[in-house]
């Protein structure tokens, strides 16, 4: 389970509350396509920060219809460490 830093952390990441995000995560409520791929990215450097303690949670699961993502690949996203862990688009 993520501390109460590593939740809050996700949450500001995105914008968002780590109460909304209690919702998302109960299925209470649906993210948007975009929140779900935030909230997908930053889980993932939370993740890799943990040792192996998190896991980060696929954006597919938090959405209404996750077809949307069927062949959508994660490719695209480089983390660049020398960045502190930030996610950005490969170009």
């Amino acid at each position: 389970m993520a501390t109460k830093r590593e939740r809050a952390e996700v949450a500001v990441a995105c914008n968002d509350s780590v109460s909304y995000l209690y919702q998302i995560a109960g299925n209470h409520r649906h993210a948007s396509p975009l929140l779900a791929t935030q909230i997908e990215r930053y889980t993932f450097i939370v993740a890799s920060l943990s040792e192996g303690r998190l896991e980060p949670v696929p954006r597919a699961s938090m959405v209404r219809h996750p077809e949307i993502f069927y062949g959508v690949g994660g490719d695209s996203e480089v983390i660049d460490e020398s960045a502190g862990g930030k996610c950005d688009d490969a170009e």
